[in-house]
């Protein structure tokens, strides 16, 4: 193709490298529809990181939210603030622009990124899950069991595994083993995509998403139907001992009202990762058949999961209420106050 033909083509289709032969195509979007999407992911990240930093600076800042259950919270708000942070801004210029700018390392270390953050997410959440399993149906040997020593041990193990188990399968290749045909046929210069074959396809979707989620779910079924007939229990007491059992039944209604909240956050987890998750372990059967575009939605789908989480804090959680209260008036709007501490 000589010059003048490489300048017309050019000239009638929009290319990531005009200048490059086998350059992807960019997104032909209206220039209204571009801002519109700009500023809906710039707000979508911009509360993922101020508000999952909100909850970190809160659990670090007060003492009464120090509890080995607000450390794991405290723990999924960074994966979240992180993914929020390093891998939210470059997808959404990929998303709006439909080209990678970056070259194929960086797509590399971002997709390995992206793995990591949502599958330290999961771990968080069922680690979180097994900890109010065991304050609720196992109350007596609850805290020599989870102490924050242990808390420790367990987010270093979370964090650990999501960052090798990612950084290995993208780099190694081994989710493309079977597919370097097809993928020779859809490459090009300004993509950044992850294919997974068929293997690990169902092994990445199972064992970093439907298994934990399965087991979560049991966990959650359990610690209701006990919160339950501990909720019973005392208010039977409460008609004996009147004061003895106003406090009981205060404590068995403050563990059941967190379990629930934590189990909100798991369910819009559930829910904002399942198509996502599903998609990837089918595809590779149906031979790669769902549009590029429909995929990276069902990507921010999840993405706004990490929007969620500090939202849900907010609206379902008294003590962070107060919390975020107190951190915003006494550090963004400058009003001093005497009232530091969280209620019990």
């Amino acid at each position: 193709m000589t010059s003048n033909e490489t300048d017309i083509y050019s000239e009638n289709v929009l290319l990531c490298y005009p200048l490059l032969l086998d350059s992807c195509l960019r997104a032909h979007r209206l220039t209204v529809l571009k801002m519109a999407m700009y500023a809906f992911m710039v707000l979508m990240i911009l509360t993922t990181v101020f508000g999952n930093l909100l909850i970190i600076i809160s659990i670090s800042h007060f003492k009464h939210l120090q509890s080995p259950t607000h450390l794991f919270v405290r723990s999924l708000a960074a994966s979240d603030c992180l993914l929020g942070s390093l891998v939210m801004p470059y997808s959404m210029v990929r998303s709006v622009e439909g080209c990678w700018y970056l070259g194929d390392v960086v797509c590399k270390v971002h997709s390995s990124l992206d793995m990591t953050f949502s599958i330290s997410s999961l771990i968080h959440l069922s680690l979180i899950s097994i900890d109010r399993y065991w304050a609720i149906c196992d109350p007596l040997r609850y805290k020599m069991r989870v102490t924050n020593n242990t808390v420790t041990v367990f987010t270093t193990f979370a964090w650990l595994f999501s960052f090798v188990y990612s950084f290995s399968i993208v780099f190694s290749g081994v989710n493309k083993i079977g597919l370097e045909s097809f993928i020779m046929q859809v490459y090009c210069v300004g993509s950044c995509v992850l294919f997974f074959n068929k293997q690990w396809g169902l092994i990445c979707s199972l064992l970093t998403f439907f298994l934990p989620g399965t087991i979560m779910s049991s966990l959650y079924m359990k610690i209701f139907h006990v919160a339950r007939k501990h909720a019973k229990v005392m208010s039977e007491r409460v008609t004996v001992v009147a004061k003895g059992g106003l406090k009981g039944q205060s404590s068995v209604q403050r563990e059941g009202k967190a379990a629930k909240t934590l189990a909100i956050v798991m369910g819009v987890f559930y829910l904002c990762w399942l198509p996502f998750f599903t998609a990837t372990a089918v595809d590779p059967f149906l031979n790669f058949m769902t549009p590029g575009e429909v995929f990276d939605a069902l990507v921010w789908f999840g993405y706004f999961n990490s929007t969620c989480n500090p939202l849900i804090y907010g609206f379902f959680y008294p003590r962070f209420q107060k919390a975020f209260k107190i951190l915003i008036s006494t550090y963004i709007c400058g009003f001093s106050t005497s009232n530091n501490l969280i209620p019990e």
